[in-house]
């Protein structure tokens, strides 16, 4: 069989017709250990998890997940995620929301559109907003970008967009939820920015210059071939930037203020899954609150799964759309 007539699946195939050697037995053992001790950690995590919360579990059961209360009091101890998965559903959409068109647009801007002298500091200065540490973006954003939403963006938009009651009165003070939503935009945007930008690199510069030499303009070759080949993984670029808004807890937990309640308007304060547990872990009072406190965990953990398995689905179901490997027209 020649090398032109290797399908990816018989390349894969591991020692199959072929004489084994010392140096393959070793690869396969040592990429075999290795995904093995992922699964396993992965699994050893989820029991741990699923432990933990297991008196939560069989106290407050499902109801659990739609009860708006959190009461520490010993002897009145009463615990529910209502609230917090409304906080982590509305910050990481909305976020999400945001993210999307400016890490597509910088992205595009950085494959296509930017001249060759900017592209390489441009993309260096995305890549570093990612390395920031999420405690000091959550410092900026309780000493910069808060009181500049608090004084100015926040009264423009209840003076505008008043009669929607996402857009309320403004906060009296600087956290908000609408200051999470911004400070999950800035840590979600390189992520997404940098794994589209590498889908854009990925289109075959045939295609781009067969478009344009049929006279296309360069936005309807960008709309007819660069997004249609890479849409899958753009797709699962967003759900993963999706699971890392849902999972940031140290700037969030500085800057949405806190609070058991569920309002409609942005410009109120309140909480995330993720921050409750970053913010009452270590000072629960009682161990009930402990175990609750595990069940959030066990929440984010599924939501979690949940998400890069989507990711990974979407991915697959594109490329089988589009006639090609799932490897080819993203990642997964």
């Amino acid at each position: 069989m020649s090398s032109a007539e290797l399908t990816p699946e018989v390349a894969r195939r591991p020692l199959t017709g072929r004489r084994a050697r010392l140096g393959d037995l070793l690869l396969q053992l040592v990429a075999g250990a290795a995904a093995a001790a992922a699964t396993v950690l992965v699994l050893l995590i989820a029991w741990k998890v699923v432990e933990g919360a297991r008196p939560a579990i069989a106290k407050f059961g499902v109801h659990f997940i739609t009860r708006v209360v959190w009461n520490p009091v010993v002897g009145r101890e009463v615990f529910g995620a209502g609230s917090f998965l409304f906080g982590t559903a509305i910050t990481s959409l909305l976020a999400l929301a945001l993210a999307a068109p400016l890490a597509i647009g910088c992205a595009l801007f950085l494959t296509e559109l930017a001249p060759r002298v900017l592209r390489a500091p441009v993309t260096s200065l995305v890549e570093t907003l990612a390395a920031i540490p999420s405690v000091v973006i959550g410092l900026w954003g309780i000493y910069v970008l808060g009181p500049i939403l608090q004084r100015h963006v926040e009264p423009a938009l209840h003076s505008t967009l008043g009669f929607i009651p996402l857009f309320g009165p403004p906060s009296s003070a600087g956290p908000s939820i609408f200051t999470a939503i911004v400070v999950l935009t800035m840590m979600i945007l390189p992520i997404v920015s940098s794994i589209t930008r590498e889908l854009f690199l990925g289109v075959p510069r045939e295609l781009k210059e067969g478009a344009l030499a049929l006279g296309t303009t360069r936005w309807e070759m960008v709309r007819g071939v660069v997004f249609p080949y890479a849409r899958g993984g753009i797709a699962a670029a967003l759900i993963l930037g999706l699971g890392r808004a849902v999972g940031e807890a140290i700037a969030v937990t500085q800057v949405i203020g806190g609070g058991v309640f569920i309002h409609l308007s942005l410009f109120s304060t309140g909480d995330t899954l993720a921050s409750k547990i970053a913010s009452s872990y270590q000072g629960a009072a009682t161990n009930l609150e402990e175990h609750s406190l595990i069940y959030l965990a066990l929440i984010l953990l599924v939501f979690s799964l949940l998400a890069n398995i989507s990711a990974q689905w979407i991915v697959r179901r594109v490329a089988r759309r589009q006639g090609v490997g799932p490897n080819r027209g993203g990642f997964g």
